[in-house]
């Protein structure tokens, strides 16, 4: 009757058993469920469950009852060929040891029986109409094993087991397989968003934005960089995703590719995994210092390659260790693919966007020029200092060595330097003037080398600078003398380098510009008392071209005299067809000190002043330079009696004084109606032996 009992609550805990494991559909808590039940069906200190691992060929240890606390080695797998487990596996029988001490062909799992005191088990195929899973083990710390009605019992136990393995795993693979799906449909959703990004966004930004947004629903990461080529050997960070970078990591920053994983994966087009089960991560060391500071433990590096050609990298990066699988390798290579057309594009976009801006700044630049009519639209003049300029303009041109034209404020260093564009291979391309003297220095650099939009207080819009606009073309900087010392060293830069950074942004511009600079100062003096930077000096003064003063070429004057009055008739309607030989002769033998400018203007007065078909020409006397010099003042054509020099200038002077009431200052003073300053003329008068009248 006792033993009707036992075997009546031995099947009624086996049917609780069998209730309680297919109440659960997770394989962990089916095997997790066996513990409290096993103990009342079959007397055993141990019970373990292995399964065989179809993918990689092994049993896999997955549940595990012991008495002993000697430690938990669950997850360890054995070779189907070094474990009872596989030999039950393979063959469906069981298997059943009496004394541990005498199996030897196991060693591995016989030790681990030996941690949990096991002498004596019997393994069992964990096995389904359907399927073979696996085994189960019962062990007992006594030898002599199991009887025959135990291992009989122990198959109704393994059978209801395996059942609900069975279940729990293809409910497992089910799941595994809906979570697959439902991550190939997010993929594939990432990609239509991709598309749909590519097609809307042209600016590389805006694309990356939308790109690491969409891309965080799939792959879990940190940090996402683009990096864009720049020059032969490094990248730079163009648009960077990191909301919790800690500041090591930044926009615009410069990497080298060489000996790197970044350099490797632009130069092969191959995606590298960093870390942890991947590549080393650089040795370099600005890329040690961010890794450490931004505390990344994995990486996973992509090349963007269109149509052959690497256009750059994104990269992503984690503070977890091996963050990366095979899985998102392939899958970022994918997306890469996408993101290097739409890159190429936006880049091939920006080109032609900075290229119409380019070609509209200079199509209004050049408009401005036609606009404003230029003072001087040839170059007049037949005399010998004349011709050797142009010879020299006529040697220097052909060729793209920097030319600086010295000569007085007046006598048309732009027509020079014109007349060398227009004879230089560049003649096509555009001639983009900008007068250093004329501009404050805060913006100054932002003229030259342009600006980003909120570069500086009211800077609105991007503005590109003359350097851009006279790419492939000339540039004159007239008045360099007065570029200011704290701005001179950047023009050395361009000059030397054709490169430089416009205002607001670290992005080096490349430009292909012939310099042509003017100037009215000594720069050898500048550069002598400090004002001026000896190399800077030197790389402008290649070719020096001094345009000669008017007085030293008074031959041209006629030629120049009626060439502007037929010029200013045209332009207000009057017929001047004559100019009287004294006033050439009178106009001649002035020494002009605003040279050919100051000619024009007073020129430009006199056919106003005119009313016949004969200039009428204003007293020589009259004339004034336009920029007050420290010279011997000059002599009007009233004036040119007999005696010396120094008689004529004393003469001159006291007629002045007298006029003046023998003042000397002032706006009616003697000074000013000689042209001249206070202190020079009482230093003549010194001179001269003028005594100055109470």
């Amino acid at each position: 009757m006792l033993e009707q009992d036992t075997v009546s609550l031995k099947f009624h805990a086996l049917a609780e058993m069998s209730r309680s494991i297919a109440s659960h559909r997770d394989l962990a808590e089916v095997l997790a469920s066996l513990t409290p039940s096993l103990s009342q069906l079959l007397p055993a200190h141990y019970v373990s469950v292995v399964l065989h691992d179809d993918q990689r060929d092994s049993m896999r240890l997955h549940v595990l009852q012991s008495s002993a606390s000697n430690g938990n080695r669950i997850g360890e797998e054995f070779e189907v060929s070094d474990s009872p487990a596989g030999l039950v596996w393979q063959t469906q029988h069981v298997f059943v040891c009496e004394d541990v001490e005498e199996e030897s062909r196991f060693s591995r799992v016989v030790e681990l029986l030996r941690e949990h005191g096991v002498r004596s088990f019997c393994s069992l195929p964990l096995t389904t109409a359907a399927s073979r899973l696996g085994t189960m083990t019962f062990g007992r710390e006594r030898t002599g094993g199991f009887a025959d009605d135990e291992i009989e019992f122990a198959k109704l136990i393994v059978s209801q087991v395996a059942v609900a393995v069975e279940s729990a795993m293809h409910h497992q693979r089910s799941a595994a397989l809906h979570r697959e799906l439902s991550r190939e449909r997010d993929r594939l959703q990432l990609v239509l968003e991709l598309n749909n990004a590519v097609v809307s966004n042209l600016e590389l930004r805006s694309l990356f934005a939308a790109l690491s947004s969409n891309l965080r629903k799939i792959i879990d990461y940190d940090s996402a960089c683009l990096f864009l080529p720049e020059g032969d050997d490094m990248l730079r960070l163009h648009a960077l995703d990191f909301p919790e970078g800690r500041g090591f990591l930044q926009q615009n920053q410069l990497w080298k590719m060489l000996d790197t994983p970044l350099g490797s994966a632009f130069r092969t087009g191959e995606a590298v995994l960093v870390g942890i089960g991947g590549v080393a991560y650089s040795q370099e060391e600005d890329a040690i210092r961010v890794r450490i500071g931004e505390g990344f433990r994995s990486g996973l590096i992509v090349p963007l390659v269109s149509d052959g050609a690497t256009v750059g990298v994104l990269t992503l990066g984690s503070r977890r260790e091996a963050a990366f699988a095979q899985g998102d390798l392939e899958f970022a290579m994918q997306i890469g693919r996408q993101v290097a057309i739409a890159v190429r594009n936006a880049l091939q976009h920006r080109a032609l966007s900075e290229s119409r801006e380019q070609i509209s700044e200079q199509k209004s630049y050049l408009e401005e020029e036609i606009r404003a009519e230029q003072d001087f639209e040839d170059i007049v003049g037949c005399s010998r200092a004349l011709r050797a300029v142009l010879e020299q303009v006529e040697t220097v041109a052909p060729t793209d060595s920097t030319v600086l034209i010295c000569g007085e404020t007046g006598t048309g260093k732009e027509l020079i330097a014109r007349a060398i564009h227009e004879r230089s291979a560049r003649r096509n391309r555009t001639f983009v003037k900008i007068n250093c003297a004329a501009i404050p220095l805060g913006l100054l650099e932002s003229e030259l080398f342009g600006h980003e939009k909120g570069a500086f207080t009211g800077a609105l819009t991007r503005k590109i600078g003359r350097f851009e606009l006279a790419n492939q073309g000339s540039l004159f900087l007239d008045e360099v003398g007065d570029i200011p010392p704290e701005l001179q060293p950047k023009l050395l830069r361009v000059v030397q380098e054709q490169e430089f950074e416009r205002l607001g942004n670290s992005h080096t511009q490349h430009v292909d510009v012939r310099l042509i600079a003017a100037t009215n100062h000594d720069l050898a003096n500048m550069v002598l008392e400090g004002r001026f930077r000896s190399d800077l000096y030197y790389r402008l003064n290649v070719f020096p071209v001094t345009v000669p003063p008017l007085r030293e070429r008074p031959e041209d004057i006629p030629l120049l005299m009626r060439y502007f009055v037929s010029k200013y008739a045209r332009r207000i309607n009057k017929r001047i067809v004559r100019i009287s030989p004294e006033t050439i002769a009178a106009l001649s033998s002035y020494s002009w000190p605003g040279n050919v400018r100051e000619l024009q203007n007073f020129l430009e007065r006199a056919v106003i002043l005119s009313s016949g078909e004969e200039l009428t020409c204003p007293r020589v006397s009259e004339l004034k330079a336009v920029e007050p010099r420290e010279k011997l003042p000059a002599v009007s054509a009233r004036h040119n009696g007999n005696g010396t020099l120094r008689e004529v200038e004393r003469n001159h002077i006291l007629q002045a004084l007298r006029e003046a009431k023998w003042v000397v200052g002032g706006s009616d003073g003697a000074a000013a109606r000689l042209g001249m300053k206070r202190t020079t003329l009482l230093y003549r008068m010194d001179k001269l032996g003028i005594t100055r009248r109470p």
